[in-house]
């Protein structure tokens, strides 16, 4: 158990700017969803706050990755 704990940590120490950057995208497309959103429900993705939040997710751990150093 404890040397699951300590892969676990490890991993989450190399990847944490993914994961900020994941709860990033993921409050700001619910804002944008919140705030902005589509009215008419005919928009694929801002008509839902699940279809927001989820692709804000998705591109803010995308753009946090790209400033990612990889440690040589």
């Amino acid at each position: 158990m404890v040397k699951y704990i300590k892969k676990l940590t490890d991993y989450f120490k190399k990847e944490w700017l993914t994961f900020a950057g994941a709860l990033t995208g993921s409050v700001a497309g619910y804002l944008y969803w919140y705030f902005i959103g589509c009215n008419s429900g005919t928009c694929p993705i801002t008509s839902n706050p699940t279809n927001s939040t989820l692709y804000g997710t998705l591109l803010g751990a995308l753009i946090f990755n790209l400033f990612r150093r990889d440690k040589k």
